[in-house]
This record gives C-alpha cells, structure tokens and sequence, in this order.
C-alpha cells in the first residue's frame, strides 16, 4: 500500500539569493562571501565554475536577472556523486542514479524562465507555491526555491526522495518541501499553484495538475511531440479557458505513476 505523502520540515531557514554564507562563530567574516559549500567540495574550483555557467546560460539567451542569480547561488556539485564533480557546471545532464538525470543547467533556467514569464507573482516579483514534479536528487527544487515563496517537490522513487532529503537537509532549506508521491496525481493538500514545472515527459499533461493550478497560472512541462520525441509545454489557465503553447525539443525521463 502506498504511504500517503507528507511534509517535512526543515529546523532553520537559509536564504540563498544572495550566495551568502555566515561566518563561524569567533571568527572574523570573509572579505567576499560565499554560498554554503560541503567540506569536501572544492572551494576553489567551484565559485568560478558557476560564475562561468551563468555566463554561459546567459549567452545562451537566459536573460531574466531573477533566473541567472538564483542558477548562481546554488551549488550544484553538492547535487552530484562525488566522481562526477568535475563535471558540474557543464552545460550537460548527469547521471543521479535509478536511471534518472539531473538535467542541463541551461534546461532548468530555461524552464524556470517560462515560469517567471507566465506564474503568479507577488508585488517582490516573486512566485507563489510551487508544484514541482520528479524532485530527482533536489536540484531544480533548491533553484526554485530561490525564485518562490514556497515549493513542494514530488518525486515517486525511494531512493532518489531519500537522497534529495540528504542534500537539502545538509542546506536547511525551509520553504522546499520534499515529498515521496506519485507525481501524476500532483499534490492536492498545496494547492492551488502560482506555477506548476515538471523534469519528466508523458504523452499529454495529467488533468491533475490542469485542476491543481491556481487561475493566472503556468505549467510548464516536457510532452510527447510524435515519433519519439518530446517538446516542452507551456500551459496558462485563466477562468475563460487553457491555453497551451508548444515550443522547442528537448529530452527528458518518461513521466510514470505510482511509487517505486
């Protein structure tokens, strides 16, 4: 029988939009700070890195500056097995375990981007609550979680929900909330959603997340487009309708039911 899901809670709050990190007790603060980074990372080769990337990202044509600081200010070398480090800050997918990815850094700001474009926004310019759909190892919802007030994040395999709950509670991040679920049926209990964003494609959008969406909203999600390839998805509901709007290729894990 499957666990109904449920909400963590996360002791402490860190805000990451600015990337910066406290200084320890009794010593003095330093002269740049910098975001949160494990004991075992490397320190030195990371902060350039993800200054390159958001270059990159941004002459990609990412260019919304709400986008580009929150792609900054998280580290995604905590994110990957340790082996796979080097690799980080690519532009390029990496494996997470279970057959599953974390997707391409241009891809999550690309998607957090339409978001931001079409998403219930507060007078800060802010999202609402979040539905994101395949937590995956935590990344995309610690980037959200940068650009929302609150985000609950659905992933329907054990494991990849355990590690994810390793990753953020090593950040202590209080407004993402991990959550183990069938990511098809959405997240009833949290909505209705400013904003609904998914890292796995199926044949069409499930009506669940349609209902679970606030009006004003978006969804923006990878779907079947024929011959087995998949498109991202944009879809906006108002009270006169959906509207959906499909835009350019890319490659995701198939969306799947149930919990694993």
């Amino acid at each position: 029988m499957t666990a109904q899901p449920q909400r963590p809670g996360f002791p402490a709050r860190i805000d990451l939009g600015t990337g910066r990190r406290a200084p320890a007790p009794r010593r003095p603060a330093p002269a740049v700070a910098e975001p949160v980074v494990a004991a075992t990372a490397p320190v030195r080769d990371a902060i350039p890195a993800r200054a390159r990337m958001v270059q990159l990202l941004a002459a990609e044509g990412i260019s919304d500056a709400r986008v580009l600081r929150a792609m900054g200010a998280v580290d995604r070398h905590r994110f990957v097995d340790s082996a796979l480090v080097p690799q980080a800050y690519e532009d390029t997918a990496l494996p997470i375990g279970l057959e599953q990815t974390i997707s391409k850094p241009s891809v999550v700001a690309r998607m957090a981007e339409l978001l931001l474009q079409g998403g219930l926004r507060g007078e800060d310019g802010r999202l609402g609550r979040v539905l994101d759909i395949g937590s995956g190892c935590g990344y995309q919802a610690v980037v959200l979680g940068q650009l929302a007030t609150e985000v609950y994040s659905i992933e329907r395999l054990r494991e990849l929900h355990q590690k994810a709950r390793a990753h953020l509670r090593a950040l202590r991040i209080a407004n993402v909330h991990l959550i183990l679920g069938d990511g098809m049926a959405g997240f009833a209990k949290g909505a209705p959603y400013a904003g609904i964003i998914a890292a796995a494609g199926g044949e069409a959008v499930p009506d669940a997340w349609i209902d679970q969406l606030a009006y004003g909203g978006r969804i923006v999600a990878p779907v079947a487009a024929g011959a087995g390839q998949q498109a991202l998805m944009v879809i906006d509901k108002s009270r006169q309708g959906v509207r959906q709007t499909l835009l350019e290729a890319v490659n995701f894990v198939p969306l799947k039911s149930g919990v694993a």
